[in-house]
C-alpha cells in the first residue's frame, strides 16, 4: 500500500515537472523556425516618411554609478534632437550626480517619495514632462544603446504600439553575470523570439520597452506593485495589444556580478511572478470566453516552476531515483535530457559553449533562490534595489 502512494506521489510530482518542461520545450522548437523580415513596417515608414517625437524615462533609484554614462551614451543618437527629450527621474541620487545631469540637455526630475518605486517613478515623470510626443521610452540606468536605437525604432513604431528591445548582456566578468546574461537570451528567445514567430505577443522585460504615449499613459497610473513591467504587459493584454519583439534593436543591460544582488534580483522576480499569477487567475475565464489567448499564454507563463530551478530539481530526482527506485528512473532522464536540449538550442551560438563552462555555479544560485522562495510576500509591494558595480 505504501508503496502505491509513493508511486502516485512520483506520478503526480512528474506531471507537475512535466508541464513547464513541455513550454520550455515546444517553444525553443518553434525558435528555430524561420521568421520572415517584417517588411510591413519597413514600407510603411518609408511611404508615410514620419519621425516620431520620443520622450525616454530613465527612473534612476541611487544609479550614481551608472546613470551618467547611460545618458551621454544616448545624446549620441544619430536622430533629430528636437524628436527626443531625455528625462532622468533622480530618486535618492547623491547631490553630485544631480548637478552633473543638470549641465545635461535633458530634463532631470527630482521627486521625494516616501516609498520609491518604479512605477511611482514613471507615473511622476508622465505629469510633469509636458509635450507633445508619439512614443515612450523605458530605460533602466545602466542600459546603454547604439546611436540609431531612434531610428530603428522610428519604424517599427510606425505600425507597432508596443515593442519590446533586445536587452542582452554588457558585460561577463564572472560566472553569475555570464549566466545571468544566458538565462536573459534563453528568455528572450523563448518567451519573445519564439511567441512573435507564433503570432502571440512578445513578453516584456522591464526596460528597453516602447509604447506609443497615449497607450503608455492610460496604463501607467494602473501600476501599483514592484512587478510593474509584468502589470503592464497584463492590461496591454488584456486589451488586446500586440507586443512586438525586435531582436535587432539591442540594449545593452549590467548583468549582476554578485550571488547577493542575483539573490535579490530573483526576489523581486519571484515574488513579481506570484504577484501576477494570483492576480491574472480570475481574470481566465472572461479571457477564455473573449479569446484573449495571449491573456491567457500569459497567466500560463506565470505558474512556470523557475528553469534553473527545473534543471537542479531534475538532476537530483533523477540521480535518487536511478539509486534507490530504477525502474521509475528512466521517465526522469528523459525530462531532464530534454530540457537540457531545449534550454541549448535556446541559447545563441556564441553562448553555449562559454555557458556550458560556467554550469558548476548553478547549484548555488538556485539554492539561493529555494531561500527567496521561504521570504515571498505576495502582498508585499516594496521595490527591492538591485546595485551596479560600474
Amino acid at each position: 500500500m505504501i508503496w502505491t502512494i509513493i508511486h502516485i506521489t512520483e506520478i503526480i510530482l512528474w506531471c507537475i515537472i512535466a508541464c513547464s518542461v513541455a513550454y520550455v520545450v515546444f517553444f525553443a522548437i518553434i525558435s528555430l523556425f524561420y521568421e520572415k523580415k517584417d517588411d510591413i513596417a519597413i514600407h510603411a515608414s518609408a511611404l508615410s516618411n514620419r519621425m516620431a517625437k520620443f520622450l525616454i524615462l530613465y527612473p534612476a533609484y541611487k544609479e550614481d554609478r551608472v546613470i551618467i554614462n547611460a545618458v551621454e551614451q544616448f545624446l549620441l543618437q544619430h536622430y533629430p534632437t528636437d524628436l527626443y527629450t531625455v528625462a532622468v527621474i533622480s530618486d535618492h541620487m547623491q547631490p553630485e550626480t544631480n548637478e552633473i545631469l543638470k549641465r545635461m540637455p535633458i530634463t532631470l526630475l527630482t521627486p521625494t517619495f516616501e516609498k520609491s518605486s518604479k512605477a511611482k517613478a514613471m507615473q511622476y515623470a508622465i505629469n510633469e514632462v509636458k509635450g507633445d510626443f508619439d512614443n515612450v521610452v523605458i530605460l533602466d540606468a545602466d542600459n546603454v544603446v547604439r546611436p540609431d536605437f531612434l531610428s530603428q525604432l522610428n519604424v517599427l513604431c510606425t505600425i507597432y504600439d508596443a515593442i519590446q528591445c533586445h536587452r542582452c548582456a554588457k558585460n561577463a566578468n564572472n560566472d553569475v553575470a555570464v549566466l545571468d546574461g544566458a538565462s536573459e537570451e534563453i528568455n528572450n528567445t523563448i518567451f519573445r523570439k519564439a511567441h512573435n514567430r507564433l503570432g502571440l505577443s512578445s513578453a516584456l522585460i522591464g526596460s528597453g520597452m516602447c509604447f506609443s504615449y497615449e497607450l503608455f499613459k492610460k496604463n501607467v497610473f494602473q501600476l501599483s506593485t514592484a512587478g510593474e513591467d509584468r502589470e503592464m504587459e497584463a492590461l496591454l493584454l488584456q486589451q488586446e495589444v500586440f507586443i512586438k519583439y525586435a531582436p535587432d534593436i539591442h540594449v545593452f543591460d549590467e548583468k549582476v556580478s554578485s550571488q547577493d544582488n542575483f539573490q535579490r534580483q530573483r526576489m523581486r522576480w519571484m515574488t513579481a511572478q506570484i504577484q501576477s499569477l494570483l492576480s491574472n487567475l480570475p481574470k481566465i475565464p472572461e479571457a477564455i470566453i473573449h479569446g484573449k489567448i495571449n491573456f491567457i499564454d500569459k497567466t500560463i507563463q506565470q505558474a512556470l516552476i523557475p528553469r534553473s530551478i527545473l534543471i537542479v530539481i531534475l538532476a537530483c530526482i533523477s540521480i535518487l531515483m536511478t539509486i534507490f527506485y530504477p525502474y521509475w528512473c528512466e521517465k526522469w532522464w528523459i525530462l531532464l535530457g530534454a530540457l537540457t536540449i531545449s534550454l541549448f538550442i535556446a541559447l545563441p551560438r556564441q553562448l553555449r559553449f562559454s555557458s556550458l563552462a560556467r554550469v558548476f555555479a548553478i547549484p548555488g544560485l538556485v539554492l539561493r533562490m529555494l531561500k527567496n522562495i521561504l521570504h515571498i510576500d505576495r502582498k508585499n509591494t516594496d521595490f527591492i534595489h538591485t546595485e551596479h558595480s560600474s
